[in-house]
């Protein structure tokens, strides 16, 4: 078995780990997720970032579903959706890192769509080795992803960060698999199993973030 299919398959251990419930994600290991202090603000700030997390996967989907329809002009505006949406991911972080974390933040994020675009033409193009190392590139920078956000919070393990981002760009992988390969029935499990990811990766940011700062909190 090759490094790629080692890599999906823990991945897809932790995918079903992870998804299904907040709470079980609140604890990894010996590293907990630290929960909100003040619950209503919290989940005002949760329900944002839940949006806009779900709204990268939406937009990411669109790409992928028109390109292989064949459909240039829908995958290109639902690229610049991709886009605006990173922008606004890392203008949420803004109020609470500064300006240069969120430039730092927009732009890590346009390099995991980078890594996933680079695996979509690799796919449809059939270039295995082109797949691999947008594989590659997608799990680095996942790693990159989770040393940025747990050195900015001190409440969000590297570890914890680096399993979810990595079950993320898993997701990614299969369902670009599963629309080329027009298993359509799979494909629907796979997406709504990125949005529950996506709302646990939502929950733990806004969490982490509301225990960094409780006075904007309170």
């Amino acid at each position: 078995m090759n490094m790629m299919k080692r890599c999906l398959g823990m991945i897809s251990i932790l995918a079903t780990v992870f998804a299904p419930v907040v709470p079980a994600l609140a604890q990894h290991g010996t590293h907990p997720i630290a929960q909100a202090p003040a619950p209503a603000k919290v989940n005002e700030t949760g329900a944002a970032l839940r949006d806009l997390w779900v709204g990268h996967v939406f937009w990411v989907r669109n790409v992928v579903v028109s390109t292989f329809a064949g459909n240039q002009p829908a995958a290109s505006a639902a690229e610049q959706e991709v886009v605006a949406n990173a922008k606004q991911i890392a203008a949420a972080i803004e109020p609470y890192y500064g300006k240069d974390a969120s430039e730092k933040l927009f732009g890590l994020l346009a390099g995991h769509y980078g890594a996933v675009k680079q695996y979509l033409e690799a796919t449809v193009a059939g270039n295995k080795a082109k797949q691999a190392a947008a594989f590659e590139s997608l799990s680095g920078n996942a790693t990159e992803i989770a040393r940025f956000l747990s050195g900015a919070n001190p409440n969000l393990p590297f570890d914890t960060l680096n399993g979810l981002l990595l079950a993320h760009g898993g997701h990614h992988v299969q369902q670009i698999q599963q629309v080329q390969s027009k298993q359509y029935a799979q494909e629907a499990q796979t997406w709504e199993a990125m949005k529950r990811h996506m709302y646990v990766i939502a929950d733990a940011l806004a969490g982490a973030i509301a225990k960094q700062f409780p006075r904007q909190f309170s």
